[in-house]
């Protein structure tokens, strides 16, 4: 069994976005700039955005963060979106979610330049995604192709089977593994809550990419042998030891179905790191074809 470690092939990324963007700057142009709005005080959004502020810092890029209440309006959120479509100076931008339910989120996501659009949410890059044209693709299924590359993950041929059907992982993960590249070339079989026997699909499955939110979803009576488990589940479970009073779980039952696998993720460690990584790589890709140098 290999553990995909994603924690070190991302501080591996970064360092290699680094140093080109130290060459970049040497050369007299600007870093790569990176901003993001945050709405309200959700604890999870605001561990994320901190981390993504993190990785810019680490990859050498400028980093901005607008902050809204969370009663912030509708027309307000748009109105600093144009500003930022219209400052030749932000290359890249996301609009962390979710937002209030006053607001419409896609909405939101459309009124977002493509060009700077670096979590790959706007309908335009998504297209471009699935009929296999440059543009911007969601982080984490970006995340997860990059980490089967690296760690040499058998993709042609393969029956991939994916667990979820969200527009953040679950189709754009569909789509990435069937589409003719490599990784990639595989028969790919999304289930979601309605299908039935996921059990007897699961064990036919020479990958699993499991997206589904619920915690241990995943047995071992689910994966055959020489599988390769990738697991996006992050959700915090009760944990009476640890001083926060809880921890993350997957949506695999690691600890029993590692065993069986030739590659699996971990949680956390895994997918997580590879997420904000691929936004780093987005943003360079941004910068790179954004003519105010």
């Amino acid at each position: 069994m290999t553990l995909i470690d994603g924690k070190s092939t991302a501080a591996q990324i970064k360092a290699e976005i680094a140093e080109e963007v130290k060459e970049m700057v040497a050369n007299g142009q600007r870093a790569p700039h990176l901003a993001a709005i945050l709405v309200g005080h959700d604890g999870g959004s605001e561990t994320y955005v901190a981390n993504k502020v993190k990785a810019c810092g680490e990859c050498g890029f400028k980093s901005s963060l607008i902050r809204f209440e969370e009663d912030v309006t509708e027309d307000r959120l748009l109105e600093e979106i144009k500003r930022l479509n219209e400052d030749p100076e932000v290359d890249g931008f996301i609009v962390q979610l979710p937002l209030p339910r006053h607001i419409d989120e896609q909405k939101i996501i459309r009124a977002i330049d493509e060009s700077k659009d670096v979590d790959g949410f706007h309908p335009i890059n998504v297209g471009n995604m699935s009929i296999g044209l440059p543009g911007f693709v969601s982080a984490t299924p970006a995340g997860i192709m990059e980490l089967l590359r690296r760690y040499g993950v058998p993709t042609k041929g393969k029956h991939a089977v994916v667990l979820g059907r969200s527009n953040i992982v679950g189709k754009p993960m569909a789509t990435l593994l069937m589409q003719k590249s490599d990784p990639g070339n595989c028969t790919v079989t999304v289930c979601h809550s309605a299908t039935p026997n996921i059990k007897e699909i699961c064990r036919e499955a020479d990958i699993i990419v499991a997206a589904l939110g619920s915690p241990g979803f995943v047995t071992e009576d689910m994966v055959k042998p020489g599988a390769t488990v990738i697991d996006v589940g992050t959700t915090r479970v009760a944990d009476a030891s640890r001083k926060s009073g809880w921890r993350l779980r997957g949506d695999v039952d690691f600890e029993n179905v590692a065993e069986k696998c030739d590659f699996i993720t971990p949680v956390p460690g895994g997918v997580g790191p590879m997420t904000i990584c691929s936004l780093m790589i987005n943003t360079l890709k941004a910068r790179k074809n954004n003519p105010y140098k």
